[in-house]
């Protein structure tokens, strides 16, 4: 979550500087940093809903075991 937050400050200062500067350089920027930050977390999705299916469960504890 907290990569998340920091591709949504990085898109916030691109937006602004990029309105400031009236260049639309940062607006592209932006949306290439958004499709980043929706395929991180599809691919986040995608290992607790395998996690779910081989454990049956999304447990804190079983999550623990996995460090190895």
């Amino acid at each position: 979550m907290s990569i998340e937050l920091m591709l949504l400050a990085i898109n916030f200062n691109f937006i602004v500087f990029s309105t400031y500067l009236g260049d639309r350089l940062g607006n592209i920027f932006a949306l290439f940093i958004l499709t980043v930050a929706a395929a991180e977390s599809a691919i986040g999705l995608a290992i607790l809903v395998i996690f779910y299916r081989v454990t049956g469960t999304i447990s804190v504890n079983s999550i623990r075991l996995m460090k190895g």
